[in-house]
């Protein structure tokens, strides 16, 4: 996670948002107090309230920057035109690039999902639009082709985006079985953007020379 320290220029109501971001993330809804995100930003706690004037309009405002982060890029990145393969190489990279840069906001969401569902779901349906539709016609359009193997295209979406996330979300389980420190966690995901396209692209190639030797 980017440094929660507050840089001399920015407002009150800067100050208060990252603070917030920073304690939403690392504690969900049900776990984070007004007063100690108003310490966290150094303002006292009716200058808080004078911003926002619950923690469920605070909350709303955080958890609206989350989807404001995630989902343009993730949109962006699958709606890239390129052909399916590199396009797997493409988003894995970047997808975990922008999960490397915002390590809580998976976590966030996902908490948040299993605490408050119905809230949440209104909330993401209320602030995006997003559907993988792009990607999903790509896929389609490609086990048409032939290029493919037959394959339920949001099962292949689903298993990109989970192998992706998994590893942030579980971070400080994999360093410990691993025993890495940061350096070594940051050289195991550098690989993980290898090993995930591989792994994708592989089980769903024809291989031709396997159907080839199959006929004889």
């Amino acid at each position: 996670m980017k440094n929660s320290k507050n840089p001399p220029d920015v407002t009150a109501e800067q100050k208060i948002l990252i603070s917030a971001r920073e304690i939403f993330h690392k504690k969900g809804f049900e776990g984070a107090r007004m007063q100690e995100i108003a310490d966290k930003a150094g303002i006292n706690k009716a200058l808080l309230h004078y911003y926002y004037r619950s923690k469920e309009k605070l909350f709303d405002a955080v958890f609206a920057e989350a989807l404001k982060t995630l989902i343009p890029k993730v949109k962006e990145l699958l709606d890239a035109e390129l052909p399916l393969f590199d396009k797997i190489k493409y988003f894995t990279d970047n997808y975990i690039k922008l999960l490397m840069e915002n390590m809580y906001l998976p976590v966030f969401v996902i908490y948040e999902l299993f605490q408050n569902p119905e809230k949440i779901l209104s909330k993401f349906t209320e602030k995006s639009n997003f559907t993988p539709s792009v990607f999903i016609a790509q896929i389609r359009k490609s086990v048409k082709n032939k290029e493919i193997k037959k394959t339920d295209p949001r099962q292949l979406f689903i298993n990109l985006m989970s192998l992706c996330i998994y590893p942030i979300i579980a971070k400080p389980l994999i360093m410990k079985i691993y025993d890495l420190n940061e350096q070594g966690f940051n050289r195991f995901i550098n690989q993980r953007k290898k090993e995930i396209p591989e792994f994708i692209i592989n089980s769903i190639k024809i291989n031709k020379n396997s159907s080839s030797n199959g006929k004889k």
